[in-house]
């Protein structure tokens, strides 16, 4: 009986790494950094404009999910916040939040990111999905500029060992951070 269940238990091993090291040999869509901050000038703001075409990226339909709450409610917290954000009809999967202390994040590899009072992770259920995301409300005496960059400076694409983000989308309003890192389409295949 235990050659059985250790011999079931390998075969689920070995086609999981199977799907983790096909994952690699498939070709990866080139990677999206966008930063559309919204205290910048008119030129720098194009990516906000064009964030409402059908042609956006799910990242940039996620960013402007994230304009619209903070519009409607600058006070908003960062939980009803995410709340808001998993509740886009885009996506397809069933999502989770949870809050974050300041230290060791998902997705920034061993950089400790801190500088702000209030954190929540989103991200799916599923966790072979390549999508994180998380609003910050920043301490009042940080730069959102200066956090933004070591988000960016320490995020890792590829931080789900089977699956590679396609896109990265970094942006504040006020003192209010939103960082995402996902595939560029959330459509069930």
């Amino acid at each position: 009986m235990n050659k059985i269940v250790s011999f079931i238990f390998s075969l689920a091993l070995l086609t999981s790494l199977t799907a983790c090291f096909s994952n690699d040999n498939e070709t990866h869509s080139t990677t999206t950094d966008i930063t559309a901050t919204t205290n910048t000038t008119e030129a720098e703001t194009t990516v906000q404009s064009d964030i409402v075409k059908d042609d956006a990226t799910a990242g940039e339909k996620l960013l402007d999910s994230f304009y619209t709450a903070i519009e409607a409610d600058p006070a908003i917290s960062a939980d009803k916040l995410a709340e808001a954000i998993l509740s886009n009809s885009i996506i397809e999967f069933e999502g989770a939040q949870m809050p974050v202390e300041n230290g060791l994040l998902t997705g920034f590899g061993n950089a400790e990111i801190t500088g702000f009072k209030e954190g929540v992770m989103f991200s799916p259920m599923i966790s072979t999905i390549p999508f994180i995301g998380y609003i910050f409300i920043l301490e009042d005496n940080v730069d959102a500029e200066e956090f933004i960059k070591t988000l960016k400076d320490n995020a890792d694409l590829r931080w789900n060992i089977c699956t590679e983000a396609d896109e990265m989308i970094v942006d504040y309003s006020g003192n209010t951070v939103f960082f995402l890192m996902c595939p560029n389409s959330l459509a069930a295949e």
